[in-house]
C-alpha cells in the first residue's frame, strides 16, 4: 500500500515492483493527473480520501488475497501531520509489516532514536513501542525543485508482532510517558506529581521502591522504565 503525496514518481517504482498499489491522495487535482498516468496498471488503484479518515483495517483486509500476502506502507507525508499519521497507522493494529516514509530530519531523529537518548520524545517511546525504527538516509533540501527550507529524511519503521514490552495497561503506560514528557525539565518525580497520577508521597514512595533516583528526568528514562513504573502504579489502582 503506498500513500501517494507526489506526482507519481514513486508510486511509478512502486508499481513496477509491487504486486497491488493502493494509493490514497487527498488532494483532488492530482486524481486525474494520477489516474491518466497509471491507467494502463493493472495493479493499480486510486483513493481519492484524506488518510487519518480511512478504514486502512478494512481496506487492507478487501485487499489481501492469495496472491497479496503482505502490506507494507510507503509514503512521503505532509509534514504538519507526520506524527497524527503514524500514529494512527500504528494504534490501529493494521496487519502490515513496515512503514517507510519521508519525514522532515529534526522528527526522523526523534523518531528512530531510543527511549532516553538525546532525541527522545514521548513519540519516541511509542514508535519503540509498536516498531524497530530504522533510518534509511538523509536526503538534502537541494533535491528538491524549488527547495524547501529543511532537510529530510526517509525512515523505516519495521512493525513488530507483539510489543517490544509487556505491560498491563497500555493506557496507563502512555498516559505517564505524557505526563513525564509535558514536563521534561522536572525531575520525573515533580513532573508525575505536577500530573495528578499521585501525592508526590505516593510518587516517591514508588521510585524509591523500584530502585530509581528521584533525580531522574523522564527523558532519562527508557521504555523498559516506563513499563516498571506503569505496571507498579497499575497494581496500586487496582487493588
Amino acid at each position: 500500500m503506498k500513500l501517494v503525496q507526489d506526482f507519481g514518481s514513486l508510486t511509478q517504482r512502486l508499481l513496477d515492483n509491487a504486486g497491488k498499489v493502493v494509493c490514497i491522495e487527498l488532494d483532488t487535482r492530482m486524481i486525474e493527473i494520477l489516474n491518466d498516468r497509471f491507467k494502463f496498471y493493472s495493479n493499480f488503484r486510486l483513493i481519492n480520501e484524506d488518510v487519518l479518515k480511512v478504514d486502512l483495517n478494512g481496506l487492507i483486509k478487501q485487499e489481501k488475497s492469495v496472491d497479496i500476502t503482505s502490506v507494507k506502507i510507503v509514503a512521503n507525508l505532509p509534514y504538519y501531520i507526520t506524527t497524527p499519521i503514524i500514529m494512527k497507522l500504528l494504534e490501529e493494529r493494521l496487519d502490515i509489516e513496515s512503514i517507510t516514509v519521508m519525514v522532515q530530519k529534526e522528527v526522523a531523529d526523534r523518531l528512530v532514536d531510543i527511549p532516553g537518548g538525546k532525541n527522545s520524545g514521548a513519540i519516541t517511546c511509542a514508535i519503540n513501542y509498536y516498531t524497530n525504527p530504522e533510518k534509511v538516509l538523509d536526503v538534502q533540501n537541494t533535491c528538491f525543485l524549488p527547495a524547501p527550507e529543511v532537510n529530510s529524511s526517509v525512515i523505516k519503521l519495521n512493525v513488530l508482532k507483539t510489543p517490544s514490552v509487556k505491560v498491563e495497561s497500555e493506557e496507563l503506560l502512555f498516559k505517564i510517558i505524557k505526563i513525564a514528557f509535558m514536563q521534561k525539565r522536572k525531575t520525573l518525580l515533580n513532573g508525575l506529581s505536577n500530573g495528578n497520577l499521585g501525592s508526590k508521597e505516593e510518587i516517591e514512595r514508588m521510585l524509591i521502591n523500584l530502585g530509581f533516583d528521584l533525580r531522574v528526568r523522564g527523558e532519562n528514562l527508557s521504555l523498559e522504565n516506563f513499563a516498571k513504573i506503569s505496571d507498579y502504579w497499575f497494581k496500586k489502582l487496582t487493588k
